[in-house]
């Protein structure tokens, strides 16, 4: 909390926009001391920043933590205070019980907000360049995943209007085997004319030649057009899915080059140590932990409040004699979804956390709480790790749950002999 908070002479807050902002700074009583817009060009910064020399130094807030507003004010070393749009729109009620909406009001309520309950606010701390880099390479692999399954549900959506032997012959439609496939035969009846030598071939070529499947999928080939569909339907639909499945593998092939970078980008990072020896998390989820947790140690005081920012701490609600808890949601999403997978990951080479997850499921926790409670252990762990700047240490941690003759202990105990993290 900013205990010298009345000390600051202005409070300015930011409407940002794809073009253009609004800006308006009040002083400490709340009167406008002046406001302007202009537009995101590097003239339109050379003027916010001549307009903002009168009052250097002054907080301002705005409805996000990042984008390219933010990068630029945090360039210009603006101390930034971000808010989420939920609590903005709810300042907004507050401060325009009318419902009057417009982009000057959401900026005076933005700035009286700030100057009024700013004091609580957290700032924003910049990352270094290589937890900057290593966030946005992790953010937009994700949403290049997100993609690729998009495309991957349209393309088995067209495949059952026309091919459903092609599903059946594969299960997982995100391996590039399963596109090589349609592209090397578009239609069923192109896969039966192929002919057994060329499924073979192919089988072996794209190496998913098992005992035991080769047979069953070896007569899903062979009557591949056994169920006749429209001449107009297979045209039409066989365009939309060679299609679909060329996009795939060039997407495909951006995804892997994003692995490469993030992969090295990961192993230069001065915390790579620590993130690498995690269970489960390794080259994979080890550098999105990293980017969402970044470097700066201030930004997570305690591990409170690393637990809230992932979103695996509940939130209570108490009114009168109800009381109960719900999940949190206003928290960093791209954390609490790598969390997530983390915990599960964890499970098939840790022992404890195995026993731990069991545990949570025998008191009648489903699978996705389970894994929540995991995963709040896993960062009561990694926040110390990360604040020490040490590697994890599996035979360490085991000997500090038996000397303290925790529950984690006492489960793992009952449940078989400590198995150490592969």
């Amino acid at each position: 909390m900013n205990t010298d908070w009345t000390q600051h002479p202005y409070f300015a807050a930011l409407d940002w926009a794809s073009d253009p902002h609004d800006v308006i700074v009040l002083d400490r009583l709340g009167a406008v001391r002046v406001e302007f817009r202009f537009a995101h060009t590097a003239e339109g910064w050379a003027e916010f920043t001549a307009q903002r020399q009168p009052y250097t130094g002054a907080p301002l807030t705005l409805e996000t933590s990042s984008g390219p507003a933010v990068d630029q004010l945090l360039q210009r070393g603006w101390a930034v205070y971000p808010v989420a749009p939920t609590a903005a729109a709810r300042y907004r009620e507050r401060k325009v019980p009318s419902g009057t909406k417009t982009d000057r009001h959401d900026t005076w309520a933005l700035a009286d907000a700030l100057r009024t309950d700013g004091h609580a606010w957290r700032p924003l701390r910049p990352q270094d360049e290589a937890t900057a880099t290593l966030r946005a390479l992790c953010r937009d692999e994700i949403a290049l995943i997100e993609q690729r399954t998009a495309l991957v549900n349209q393309l088995q959506a067209a495949l059952r209007e026309y091919y459903p032997a092609a599903l059946e012959a594969f299960d997982d439609w995100t391996a590039p085997h399963a596109w090589a496939l349609l592209l090397a035969s578009p239609t069923p009846a192109q896969l039966q004319a192929a002919g057994k030598r060329k499924w073979e071939k192919f089988l072996h070529t794209h190496h998913l030649w098992r005992p035991q499947t080769v047979k069953a999928r070896l007569e899903v080939f062979a009557q591949a057009n056994a169920l006749t569909i429209r001449p107009a339907i297979t045209a039409a639909k066989s365009l939309l899915a060679v299609s679909l499945a060329k996009i795939l593998v060039t997407l495909q092939t951006q995804l892997d080059e994003y692995r490469r970078r993030i992969t090295a980008a990961f192993r230069q990072h001065p915390d790579h140590d620590v993130f690498s020896s995690l269970p489960g998390a390794k080259a994979t989820l080890g550098p999105r932990l990293l980017a969402e947790v970044g470097g700066v140690r201030a930004e997570y005081p305690d591990a409170d409040a690393l637990l809230c920012q992932a979103g695996v701490s509940l939130v209570s609600y108490q009114s009168g004699k109800v009381s109960k808890c719900r999940l949190r949601r206003a928290c960093n999403k791209v954390l609490r979804a790598t969390v997530h997978l983390w915990a599960n990951a964890s499970r098939q080479t840790c022992g404890w956390a195995q026993a731990y997850y069991q545990h949570k499921r025998a008191e009648g926790q489903n699978h996705a709480s389970a894994l929540r409670c995991l995963g709040k252990r896993w960062l009561k762990i990694l926040w110390r790790l990360w604040q020490n700047g040490q590697a994890y240490d599996e035979a360490k941690y085991l000997t500090q749950l038996q000397r303290r003759g925790a529950l984690t202990w006492t489960i793992l105990s009952a449940a078989q002999p400590p198995k150490p993290c592969e």
